[in-house]
């Protein structure tokens, strides 16, 4: 009787492990999320581009007096680059209003990065 319980025991911890495993959350997968609250809750403001590097852009934007600079890794969001980086315009970016520093300037759905007609 006592092995049996031993072996359910064993069994439930087994079965509720791969069940945490399954629920876990990837990075990717909250970073995606977090693009995606921020272009559906998100305010909208100017920003600046500073520096592109890699897979890295820099950027920095004020709000309520208040200038932030930020950066966001957009390796995932290669399909929504623009093919040449001269001809931006303009940078919006969206950001948390309970928390300014998170902000975003392309997502899956939104693009800040305003790019000029070409004639």
């Amino acid at each position: 009787m006592l092995a049996l319980a031993v072996v359910l025991a064993v069994l439930g911890v087994l079965v509720g492990y791969r069940a945490w495993k399954r629920s876990r959350i990837t990075p990717e997968e909250r970073e995606r999320r977090r693009r995606s609250a921020l272009v559906g809750h998100g305010k909208m403001s100017d920003a600046m581009l500073v520096e592109i590097r890699d897979d890295l852009l820099f950027y920095s934007y004020g709000v309520r007096g208040v200038e932030y600079t930020a950066s966001q890794d957009v390796s995932m969001l290669k399909q929504h680059m623009p093919p040449d980086f001269s001809t931006i315009d303009a940078v919006s970016v969206r950001y948390d209003p309970k928390n300014p520093a998170n902000s975003i300037v392309l997502a899956e759905r939104w693009s800040g990065l305003r790019v000029s007609k070409v004639v």
